[in-house]
């Protein structure tokens, strides 16, 4: 049968959404905690002169100053007509959201050692790389977990250096960059996987001189290499059987493999003895003797931020003389225009950040008050990101941002804002409960257990459902795994 030849060609309309550059920097400054924000100001401050440090002395300053040249032509007009709002007012710390009412918590210290990104860039700077390799590697010692290893996928980085930072790179680029991390120390530095940091650190002490005398490490990258599986499920006799060596040598490198170090980062940290990096709260969270909660944004250090004087006042000039301007007196304008915008764009996303920032924590405050009050875990209710979406009517991924890397500091302790959510559980009378009690109740189960016959996934769901907790087998394995407690066969002593 002949196939008709004819192309029938359909036009279709789609209506596509793109994140103008306002948009972008309002993201990007939503994300960064307080450290960081701060040191985003100083560089604002510091690349664009139409930005300084201080205080409107009227919001109405700027809208009825500025008027200036269009690029083209002799027609004037408003150069910040989208800024003429009254409400919107330059001092954008909202002083009385800043502090406590007591300001008890000014001698609580605010740092905890969790990381050790700092010495990891000392020794980024003991290697030749060009700006655009030193940028990818900062990039990535700061996506580690803080057990130094690299869980998010190379193709993900990229995509957020292109979003995020405007910066355009490969996989392949940060893969060699990321070889070169590796190469830090501990060993281990920049695995993506268990398997991957136990091969580093074989690897690295293959290059020492003890370790080029050490028989057992050729028998100790074949286990991991090539049997991995059954190394971490513990079946040795398997991994004996099919190296076809003697179950000494066997059992011997299986015992050289497990004094490795799975999580090199935190044993970084502990072996320095000080703090690395240092955790300072976004939020201060105060509950006085009558159980009164309220907040403060922890932005001290922040500097108020203002237009120059001097560009409003040129850009006024400009729009003063002659309408027929040359060249260089229309670039002059041009020039002045778009710091101008740049600088209002940039008070404007901070204002917007800090909004955003204080409308999610007083959710989250309105939503958990009986543990911001009392501090008992047990008080935490069933919590996910929609429920605080809905109540401050703003998009998920807009409170994903604002509880990603944020911590509050309580009477209780400093917490990350995840620390706060939870998934809801439903018992058999009909009571909904916190998934972290669940868990909770589960471990108890299981320490509780008899270690020479430990309880499986299916005995431990019968065990739940007794308690009063109805679950299907996957999610008493889901909760087990989260609460880092291996299976049962694992389990026995």
């Amino acid at each position: 049968m002949a196939q008709n030849s004819n192309q029938i060609q359909v036009q279709s309309q789609q209506q596509l959404q793109t994140l103008s550059p306002m948009q972008i920097l309002a993201v990007k400054l939503l994300e960064l905690p307080t450290l960081e924000l701060e040191d985003r100001v100083k560089s604002e401050l510091l690349d664009n002169p139409a930005l300084e440090e201080g205080k409107e002395e009227t919001p109405e300053n700027v809208a009825d100053e500025l008027a200036a040249p269009e690029d083209e032509g002799d027609t004037s007009y408003n150069a910040l007509d989208d800024y003429r709002n009254d409400d919107d007012i330059p001092d954008y710390r909202l002083q009385e959201h800043n502090y406590s009412r007591n300001e008890r918590m000014e001698e609580i210290p605010f740092s905890d050692t969790t990381s050790f990104y700092e010495t990891l860039k000392d020794q980024l700077g003991e290697h030749e790389l060009d700006d655009h390799q030193h940028q990818l590697a900062e990039y990535l010692i700061g996506s580690l977990d803080d057990d130094g290893l690299l869980r998010k996928p190379l193709d993900a980085i990229a995509d957020e250096l292109l979003i995020y930072n405007g910066v355009e790179t490969s996989v392949q680029e940060l893969e060699d960059v990321l070889h070169i991390i590796q190469e830090f120390d501990p060993a281990g530095i920049g695995a993506r996987d268990l398997q991957e940091c136990l091969l580093l650190q074989i690897r690295r002490k293959a290059q020492t001189a003890e370790g080029k005398h050490d028989a057992w490490l050729p028998l100790e990258e074949r286990i991991v290499s090539d049997f991995y599986k059954e190394f971490s499920t513990k079946h040795w006799d398997k991994i004996c059987q099919q190296l076809e060596v003697s179950e000494g040598d066997c059992q011997q490198a299986i015992r050289e493999i497990t004094r490795l170090n799975p999580r090199p980062g935190a044993s970084m940290g502990e072996a320095m003895g000080k703090n690395l990096q240092q955790i300072t709260p976004d939020f201060l969270v105060d509950t006085d003797d009558d159980g009164h909660v309220t907040f403060s944004l922890n932005n001290p250090n922040l500097p108020e931020l203002r237009l120059n004087s001097d560009f409003r006042r040129q850009l006024q000039e400009q729009a003063e003389g002659s309408p027929k301007q040359t060249r260089q007196q229309k670039e002059a304008a041009v020039f002045l225009k778009q710091k101008i915008d740049a600088a209002q764009g940039f008070i404007d996303a901070i204002r917007q950040r800090q909004t955003t920032m204080i409308s999610v924590m007083q959710a989250i405050i309105d939503l958990q008050l009986p543990y911001f009050q009392e501090g008992d875990e047990s008080l935490l209710k069933p919590m996910i990101l929609k429920d605080v979406a809905e109540r401050t009517k703003l998009d998920i991924s807009t409170v994903s941002r604002v509880c990603n890397s944020k911590y509050a500091q309580t009477r209780f302790g400093i917490f990350p804002l995840r620390h706060f959510f939870t998934e809801s559980f439903m018992r058999q009378d009909g009571e909904e409960m916190s998934a972290r009690e669940v868990k909770k109740i589960l471990k108890e189960v299981i320490d509780q257990e008899d270690k020479s016959n430990p309880l499986t996934d299916d005995e431990l769901t019968k065990l739940m459902e007794g308690k009063g907790f109805p679950m299907a087998r996957r999610t008493v394995a889901k909760y087990r795994t989260q609460l880092n407690i291996p299976v049962a066969r694992l389990r026995k002593e």
